[in-house]
């Protein structure tokens, strides 16, 4: 039975935050799943979804720093295979690390550099396109993410959902051995604020619990099989859904659901 879901607090999405201190935990965490090679498990059942939605066009709703799109690339290319194209976009968009990705990769990633809300993506931006969120859906609330998901569902040649967690406070050991590097190392390769994430990782705890306190909380605010199928109701029979898990490291796990319209 799976433990009850909880919509804790986070530091990473609280508005009285400061930027510097969310900035570091989300640079972290994209630090964390290159180098711990995170996502490596979830490259096939991508590749699947692709395959199965007929679309080489991705818009990525909630991205972020946006790079799990640039693992993915790469991923894909290792392989032999051709990557989409990643549309990243976001409510609080990150022009300046999307900027970056998409000049390491300008025929596999742009963006959007203005807010998109997920709830009433504009046709002209959908049209065409899958639409993803990695590693974010779990910071919706029930009713609100249901309504994204339904909103991301529309005309959409498909909808590819991904947590790197799942509920259970222990799928986020798997990410400490890399995690923790990756924080400390963030005043050295960090591109803005050095010496206020300096001060928030090395002369002090507080980047260190609050990036630990996220990770544990995400855990709990992760959604099961059950509830995500719950939240296409409103679709009705139109579509056809999958769902699976991952390894993340060496004994993590974390899970996928994608769907496509019935043909």
């Amino acid at each position: 039975m799976p433990l009850p879901r909880l919509q804790l607090f986070e530091f990473n999405d609280a508005p009285f935050v400061p930027k510097v201190l969310q900035r570091t935990i989300i640079s972290t965490l994209s630090r964390t799943l290159r180098w711990g090679r995170m996502l490596d498990g979830l490259v096939q059942p991508f590749v699947d979804f692709l395959h199965a939605s007929g679309t080489r066009e991705v818009l990525e709703v909630a991205a972020g720093a946006g790079e799990p799109a640039a693992v993915l690339v790469e991923a894909l290319l290792a392989r032999g295979e051709m990557p989409p194209t990643f549309t990243l976009t976001d409510l609080q968009p990150q022009p300046e690390a999307w900027s970056e990705l998409s000049s390491r990769y300008p025929a596999r990633i742009t963006f959007i550099p203005e807010p998109v809300d997920a709830t009433n993506i504009e046709p002209s931006l959908g049209r065409g396109r899958a639409r993803v969120i990695i590693n974010a859906f779990h910071h919706f609330p029930p009713a609100l993410a249901q309504q994204v998901l339904v909103g991301i569902a529309k005309d959409a040649p498909g909808v590819f959902i991904s947590e790197g967690l799942v509920r259970n406070p222990l799928s986020f050991l798997a990410m400490t051995a890399w995690g923790i590097p990756a924080l400390m190392a963030e005043p050295v390769l960090a591109h803005e604020s050095r010496l206020s994430r300096a001060a928030l990782t090395w002369l002090s705890p507080i980047a260190l619990l609050a990036s630990g306190w996220d990770g544990t909380v995400s855990t709990f605010r992760c959604y099961t099989r059950e509830e995500l199928m719950a939240f296409t109701a409103p679709l009705g029979d139109s579509w056809r859904w999958e769902f699976g898990t991952y390894r993340v490291g060496s004994f993590g796990e974390g899970s996928w659901f994608w769907g496509v319209p019935k043909k």
